[in-house]
């Protein structure tokens, strides 16, 4: 089932008198269930598509269907609310609020999404557990290793049960051991969830697991099932 197509997708950005094509005419299409790495030099258009994708901005021409709907044209708070229900978001710098405890931190979008406590605790519990930390529930970021608040928002990105979870560089800041743990959990999740889960990285450890590589390039798709070893160079 598709869950995203973006259609003709152009994007502008201008700073001063100098304005760069992010994005170039882009169309693209993500199914039900997929674990796919977005590769390219740095100003290749990664992150915008990741932003246009999970409604954060829009596009200057083109569509983008969400769910067979078309969310182009769509307000402010709408896309918000679509954000809410059906996008996680997992960052390279995890984007934990630092007052809250890792329980509270997952548990906050349901919160904005008016579910009942028992139905709150029930889903928090289970994706704490599911990252392997059942134990530091109580723990806020500041107590927590970068590998344990990097598993907390992947909880924080699945606990709507969304359509489809963005990452933009989600191993950047992890080690080797903690990077590949972080993506095992992924994987798993997106196995036994259905999940789809879209990257932005440069990390080959992101990219060996990805069932489908798109690589971009000057804010165009090069090639969107391009081979595993088709690995694009870090910064």
């Amino acid at each position: 089932m598709e869950i995203i197509r973006l259609e003709n997708v152009t994007k502008d950005y201008t700073i001063g008198e100098i304005t760069t094509r992010a994005l170039d005419h882009v169309s693209l299409n993500f199914e039900n269930g997929e674990f796919t790495s977005i590769v390219g030099p740095s100003g290749s258009g990664k992150t915008t598509l990741l932003q246009i994708m999970g409604c954060l901005d829009l596009p200057d021409s083109g569509k983008v269907f969400l769910d067979n709907r078309d969310v182009t044209g769509l307000k402010k708070n709408a896309r918000a609310d679509l954000r809410k229900s059906m996008i996680g978001f997992i960052f390279q710098f995890f984007a934990l609020v630092p007052v809250l405890s890792a329980y509270e931190n997952v548990e906050l979008p349901l919160i904005l999404n008016n579910v009942g406590e028992k139905e709150r605790k029930e889903r928090v519990t289970y994706l704490l557990n599911a990252v392997g930390l059942g134990h530091r529930v109580d723990h806020r970021p500041d107590q927590l290793s970068g590998g344990e608040q990097q598993r907390v928002a992947i909880a924080r990105a699945l606990v709507t049960d969304p359509l489809l979870v963005l990452a933009d560089e989600p191993t950047a800041n992890l080690d080797t051991e903690n990077g590949k743990m972080a993506m095992d959990i992924m994987q798993k999740l997106n196995e036994e969830t259905g999940t789809a889960f879209i990257f932005a990285t440069h990390d080959p450890r992101v990219v060996e697991y990805a069932k489908r590589v798109v690589q971009m390039h000057d804010g165009t798709i090069a090639n969107a099932n391009a081979a595993l070893d088709l690995l694009v160079a870090a910064d």
